[in-house]
């Protein structure tokens, strides 16, 4: 409200009609010039009490957030917006009575996956805090263009070797089973007239190892194409907590048979992490079977213990798995991420490369720390995806 139209009020009874009349006019009109600036952001707005009551809320944020209505107004807005875990972010809030917070969420909405930030500031009247502003801002577009580039960057020069590998290779492959096709067919048709070729043993034998050699060689290509091609992934905010419990539950069986054990320690406090969940699986699964066959390989025939461990640090959220089995040297240590490297007779040397390239993608970081006949442990890092501003308790009015 402008300062004539307050100047005004305070002499309402000394006002005639027609400046009256005008009086309201003018507050319509400066109320509706309000409701269209609400309702043209393309940010999302809730205007919530001292209680957590909605007050307003313009159609952004109904795009953005699930939230009914039609509930009684007496309700807090945690009993309105559907999404369990914005409630809980809210509830959270208004319980230890931060004013200032923000957090970021992903929400599927139709067939696609929508990042958003939700901010938390105090609406101020008259000096006094007398509620709170709930922001919803948009961030999908910026959270693919952030992984499109990391794509783009990583693992570039491994790539263009991959490229360069597979070409020379390939191509003398092709070559070579042509020729042998031909001399197979060339050796049928000779038999089958004079009969004056070598008994059917001593030269087919040889052309189906030469067979057996090129089918090795291109799957060996092809496992390498596959362990440097960018990562498919479809990033989440998800709980990796929830993640590593489910992943050992699923091998608990199988790892027991072995006399093998998991203990974790895991912080679980809801916290979530930009990752696609199903390749998390899959480094955790990776680094277990590891760890599994390191311990059956010791000679003392020892029962493993597998330690899962989770904590936050300098905002990022830290996985260790420990084991102890047969341990690696400082050399192998070194080594362990390296294509086609590996320390198990039957191990192809790639699934710590793709590990590697996974927890890149999540543009986390990844080493190992491992002793002689004591055990390894795998460190992994990942960014926290919000940075929490800080917290201001509420001044009371």
């Amino acid at each position: 409200m402008n300062d004539f139209v307050g100047k005004a009020l305070a002499k309402l009874e000394k006002l005639s009609e027609e400046q009256v009349e005008w009086v309201f006019n003018n507050i319509i009109e400066q109320n509706d010039s309000f409701d269209c600036v609400l309702e043209s952001l393309s940010c999302g707005l809730i205007i919530v009490d001292s209680n957590w009551h909605l007050m307003k809320i313009n159609t952004a944020a109904r795009f953005f957030v699930d939230i009914d209505q039609g509930g009684a107004k007496d309700l807090c807005i945690w009993n309105l917006i559907k999404n369990e875990e914005m409630c809980s972010f809210l509830k959270v809030l208004a319980q230890k009575k931060y004013t200032h917070d923000s957090r970021e969420f992903s929400v599927v909405h139709g067939d696609k996956t929508l990042f958003l930030v939700v901010s938390v500031v105090p609406f101020v009247r008259k000096s006094n805090i007398d509620g709170s502003i709930i922001t919803i801002e948009d961030v999908t577009s910026k959270r693919q263009q952030e992984i499109l580039s990391h794509r783009m960057e990583n693992l570039s020069s491994l790539t263009k070797l991959a490229a360069s590998v597979a070409h020379e290779i390939k191509n003398p492959l092709g070559a070579i089973s042509i020729h042998i096709q031909l001399i197979q067919k060339a050796i049928k048709k000779k038999r089958e007239t004079d009969g004056m070729l070598p008994d059917e043993k001593f030269l087919e034998k040889y052309l189906d190892v030469v067979n057996e050699e090129i089918s090795e060689l291109n799957s060996t290509v092809m496992d390498f194409l596959f362990a440097v091609r960018p990562i498919q992934a479809n990033f989440i905010l998800d709980d990796p907590d929830d993640i590593i419990e489910k992943t050992t539950d699923f091998l608990e069986y199988d790892f027991s048979q072995s006399n093998i054990s998991f203990k974790l320690d895991l912080e679980k406090k809801n916290q979530k992490l930009l990752i696609d969940p199903k390749l998390l699986r899959d480094v955790l699964i990776n680094l277990l079977q590891n760890a599994k066959a390191a311990i059956l390989s010791c000679e003392d025939g020892r029962n493993g213990v597998l330690v899962l461990k989770t904590f936050e640090k300098d905002n990022h959220f830290v996985i260790t798995v420990a084991d102890n089995g047969c341990g690696m040297t400082n050399d192998q240590c070194s080594k362990i991420f390296e294509p086609y490297y590996t320390t198990k007779a039957d191990g192809t040397g790639l699934g710590l490369t793709t590990v590697y390239k996974i927890i890149k993608e999540f543009k986390g970081d990844i080493n190992v720390q491992s002793e002689l006949n004591k055990g390894t442990i795998f460190t992994i890092s990942i960014p926290v995806p919000q940075k929490e501003t800080k917290l201001l308790e509420e001044k009371a009015n």
